[in-house]
């Protein structure tokens, strides 16, 4: 199956935007529209594959040469800085990353004079060079469920999280103080398979970069 070209997709609304941009350069997987529990799709008169996996372990399935091509959030990428070529800027899953406090904090607080701070995140790499950056002394505190309780219960001053609408923040007296990143989903590439299947990888991307710039000019 060298010939094949396998994608991995995280499972959910990354993985229906990304079908429905792949669908506009022809690539499609009608057994992805029925119901089902697998994690194996397969379009065998193309020769695509569609691996359903965790957001996360994107990244490492197309490092190690398990899918040819993956989308997921730069957030990913920035946080795990895995060996990937990063060809496209896929223009979904729009977010920011945020250093968010205590709203009962912001009438008193400076950023600028932070020395010594805690700080809650499922970002701790990003989260350690930033404030690193900045000169700041992190203790860090990695968590993986709502990083919005951590305050709430004096776990962390701060947290350092993806904000969409802002809606959690609020509902949870937090607000927004700086922002780390902006957050887009990318198409990320096996080095290897760009090299071994690199003409049906290149007019995958070349496709999509085109569609996707027609797109945003119809936007403006």
């Amino acid at each position: 199956m060298s010939d094949w070209i396998t994608f991995a997709l995280p499972k959910g609304r990354i993985m229906q935007d990304s079908m429905e941009l792949f669908s506009k350069v022809g690539i499609t997987c009608p057994e992805m529209s029925e119901k089902s529990r697998k994690l194996v799709f397969e379009n065998r008169e193309h020769k695509f594959r569609f691996m359903a996996v965790r957001a996360t372990d994107v990244p490492t399935y197309v490092e190690y040469g398990c899918a040819d091509l993956g989308v997921v959030g730069k957030d990913t990428l920035l946080e795990q800085g895995k060996n990937l070529y990063e060809p496209l800027d896929l223009k979904f899953g729009y977010c920011r990353l945020m250093v968010a406090e205590p709203k009962s904090l912001q009438g008193t607080d400076n950023p600028l004079n932070w020395s010594n701070i805690r700080v809650a995140t499922k970002y701790p790499n990003i989260t350690e060079r930033y404030f690193a950056a900045k000169g700041v002394q992190v203790e860090l505190i990695k968590l993986y469920g709502s990083i919005e309780l951590a305050p709430l219960v004096g776990l962390s001053e701060r947290i350092v999280d993806l904000v969409s609408t802002g809606g959690t923040l609020k509902a949870n007296n937090m607000v927004e103080v700086e922002t780390i990143a902006e957050i887009t989903s990318r198409l990320i590439v096996n080095r290897a398979s760009l090299k071994t299947k690199h003409e049906r990888i290149s007019r995958i991307i070349d496709d999509l970069e085109k569609v996707i710039g027609d797109e945003v000019k119809i936007s403006q």
